[in-house]
């Protein structure tokens, strides 16, 4: 699950973290220089691109083909705990053992975000897709920026028109999204599952803007990563997930989808998202917002053979607008 491209406070970059996943999921880089408009897009940029467009876009598909063999939360749990260690670990490489201490006010916030972002909403996203596709669960996710705005109205802020329309604009395509859940074609319960997974990404994103966190962000994410991947396998052992679960059993395709995400969900695209706010114009990087979910759905269709119907191709058509709505209005402000 990745995380929406919507600054969650205007003015106040947030630190990125890892997808999904969409996910997880990055949004701006704290500290990092604007980007310069007129800088020339080059291919580094574009590759950069196209890794966060299809990598974290595929996430949902690899989540749906893990938890087909382990458990949901265990799943969640162990893959952002691996990623947690393997980024620690670069980071001292590349900057020192130093670099990963920090206070225990920023680590306690670091810790916040990261139940909020991993194991609520990633957690959350891993349990839905055990019963409604991964095309659906992206697009019910790709509203997330619509959450963003509501919850910056709440805190008294004025997103402006702009956002206000994207918001009324997602919340119709939300409803049709819903539909498949309201007739029975997919479980009701995952759909509203994934909306709480949306709504806990949304309050992580706008409390990262807000919270005092590790200056360096990806040491900010190693902590974010390890809360939220330890809470997630603490809360797959209470729901008794390991009760009866026997590794021996998993698939290779759920081994090797687990392996991806890991690797390329949440350190790879997550390094280049992190590279792009640098590199490229913040609203190009901002693009991705509603290219994952089309690759998602498009993914889902072609390898699970899931149903395109046309609550999920007009819902989704509405989301992304939506989305993208919203992305323009905050770029221009």
């Amino acid at each position: 699950m990745t995380s929406p491209a919507v600054d969650p406070s205007p003015g106040t970059p947030s630190t990125p973290t890892a997808a999904p996943t969409a996910p997880a999921p990055a949004p701006a880089l704290r500290g990092a220089a604007p980007a310069n408009p007129a800088r020339r897009i080059g291919g580094a940029v574009w590759a950069a691109l196209a890794i966060v467009y299809v990598v974290w876009g595929s996430t949902y598909l690899g989540i749906r083909i893990v938890v087909d063999t382990v458990p949901p939360f265990l799943a969640s749990g162990s893959r952002f705990v691996v990623a947690a260690l393997l980024l620690a670990a670069i980071v001292a490489w590349r900057h020192g053992p130093a670099a990963l201490k920090v206070d225990r006010r920023r680590l306690g916030s670091a810790a916040l975000v990261g139940l909020l972002l991993i194991l609520g909403g990633n957690g959350l996203v891993n349990l839905a897709e055990t019963d409604i596709p991964s095309g659906l669960a992206a697009l019910l996710v790709a509203a997330v920026p619509v959450w963003v705005v509501l919850l910056r109205t709440v805190a008294g802020e004025r997103p402006g028109l702009g956002g206000y329309g994207g918001v009324l604009l997602g919340m119709a395509g939300l409803a049709v999204l819903t539909l498949p859940g309201l007739s029975g074609e997919v479980g009701i319960g995952g759909v509203l599952i994934v909306l709480v997974a949306a709504l806990l990404w949304s309050l992580g994103t706008v409390s990262s803007a807000r919270l005092p966190l590790p200056a360096n962000p990806f040491t900010a994410s190693v902590y974010e990563m390890l809360a939220g991947g330890v809470a997630g396998i603490v809360v797959g052992l209470i729901r008794g997930e390991h009760r009866g679960f026997d590794p021996g059993t998993v698939s290779t395709g759920s081994w090797l989808a687990l392996g991806y995400l890991v690797v390329f969900g949440s350190l790879i695209a997550f390094t280049a998202y992190a590279w792009l706010l640098q590199s490229a114009p913040v609203s190009l990087a901002a693009t991705y917002a509603y290219v994952n979910p089309v690759v998602a759905v498009l993914l889902g269709a072609l390898i699970l053979d899931e149903a395109l119907t046309w609550p999920i191709l007009l819902g989704g058509a509405i989301v992304v607008a939506a989305v993208c709505l919203i992305v323009s209005t905050e770029r221009r402000r």
